[in-house]
């Protein structure tokens, strides 16, 4: 049996390790499938734009799973385009106008009412405005008249902002008063069936161009829901994903690996080079990390690469080193040293081949579990309001959230989304270094 083929029946042997390797396979699946369904530079737009980006999504909407629990059927967005909805647009021209008729049809089913109805002119106007009529039916055969006004091939219409219009609704708010059953302004109930916005445009160029784009923004929207700038969620929340693991893996690589590399110099040279490690070392473990690395991203910069690199400049003399030289004494007073040194290896070749090498399994456990230690940390300093401003990440999700009084408005989904994958990456690598350590250390396997 191949080492390979061993270590994984090594871990099988522990339910708890099977169970934390599932759960750092799905956030790898994440990361993965993350630059392919949302490229970076998409990501970036979409998280950075805000509502100019995402326009056609609702402001604060929870996740549309949630008309998957019985007793709950809320709306969702919808919209409807007349570029998409065949026979939904026709057209007549004589004397050199155009008359121009769009017919969009909205099946509510649902037992609440949207947030918003906006309404999007878009075309080509080559002269005067385009003058259009806008008409709301209802299944029940009423006829709201909404507008009537001159458009360009740019012109959107917030429905629900038409103040004027509510008087045809009984003074309610139109969000609600649009999808009512007539009579029940006291207690509004909504008023199922197909509805059917008209438009009815004149164009004064034969070669103009209209069409209308209507957003029922719901209440539900997405996987994820969305955030008070009509950002979608899972943008951030599959994002966060490799940029989480891609931080704490390379912090915990580079800190164990130059941890090893000081530590093992020292016990080999000993002499000056060890107390001089030794010194800055217990110098270092009583400044503290996260103010420092506070005053990085206040003075100077908060790039994520910048703040990586300060943690593994300030990680690399921690306390760590103490354990391994303590790890690299014994090891270098063992035979096969004793050997190289006689066939005339030289000393780097010894640290780097023969005293790294043997203390290295060791490490392996500590190296799994200091993962989610510096995916916490970014995450904190993204809550502090010091994470990279471009990247969308967890902590910038939780950030927002706080600021933005989620939990107090109700908008759990908000925080539980970022702060359930935060927890699921510490669970999982602490459930696997933990069996990691059992496996790699023989006195902890015999317990």
């Amino acid at each position: 049996m191949n080492a390979r083929a061993k270590g994984l029946a090594e871990i099988r042997k522990y339910p708890s390790a099977v169970a934390g390797l599932l759960i750092v396979a799905v956030l790898v699946a994440m990361s993965v499938y993350a630059p392919l369904a949302i490229p970076y530079e998409r990501a970036v737009a979409l998280w950075r734009g805000g509502e100019a980006a995402s326009a056609d999504n609702p402001r604060n909407a929870a996740p549309a799973w949630l008309n998957l629990f019985p007793g709950i059927n809320l709306p969702t967005t919808m919209v409807l385009d007349s570029r998409r909805i065949a026979g939904s647009k026709t057209w007549e021209a004589a004397d050199g106008i155009k008359e121009v008729r769009i017919e969009l049809p909205v099946e509510y089913g649902f037992d609440g009412f949207p947030k918003e109805l906006s309404l999007v002119f878009e075309g080509t106007i080559h002269g005067a405005d385009a003058f259009v009529s806008v008409f709301w039916e209802t299944p029940d055969g009423r006829s709201i008249r909404l507008a009537d006004q001159g458009v360009r091939s740019a012109t959107t219409i917030r429905i629900t902002q038409l103040a004027r219009v509510q008087r045809q609704v009984e003074n309610m708010p139109l969000e609600i008063g649009l999808f009512a059953r007539p009579g029940t302004a006291a207690a509004p109930e909504p008023l199922k069936g197909t509805y059917r916005l008209v438009v009815d445009a004149l164009l004064f160029d034969e070669a103009d161009e209209l069409d209308a784009r209507l957003v029922v923004y719901g209440q539900l929207h997405g996987w994820a829901g969305t955030d008070h700038r009509r950002r979608d969620l899972s943008v951030a929340l599959l994002w966060g994903a490799p940029v989480a693991l891609s931080f704490g893996l390379l912090a915990a690589v580079g800190l164990t690996l130059s941890t090893m590399a000081l530590a093992a110099a020292g016990a080999w040279w000993g002499g000056w080079v060890d107390a001089m490690i030794q010194r800055i070392t217990e110098v270092n473990m009583i400044l503290p990390l996260l103010p420092v690395l506070i005053m990085v991203g206040t003075l100077s910069s908060r790039s994520i690469w910048v703040i990586l690199g300060v943690i593994i400049l300030f990680g690399m003399f921690g306390g760590g080193i103490k354990t391994f030289r303590a790890m690299f004494l014994q090891v270098k007073e063992s035979s096969y040293i004793d050997a190289a040194k006689a066939y005339g290896a030289s000393s780097p070749r010894i640290i780097l081949r023969y005293m790294i090498p043997r203390v290295a399994p060791v490490a392996v456990p500590n190296f799994v579990v200091l993962i989610p230690s510096y995916v916490f940390l970014e995450a904190t300093l993204s809550v502090l309001g010091l994470g990279d401003p471009v990247l969308p990440t967890w902590g910038k999700v939780l950030e927002d959230a706080y600021s933005n009084g989620a939990l107090f408005n109700g908008h759990y989904y908000w925080v539980l989304g970022p702060a359930v994958l935060l927890v699921l990456t510490g669970l999982g690598f602490s459930l696997l270094g933990f069996a990691l350590d059992r496996i790699f250390n023989p006195r902890l396997r015999e317990m």
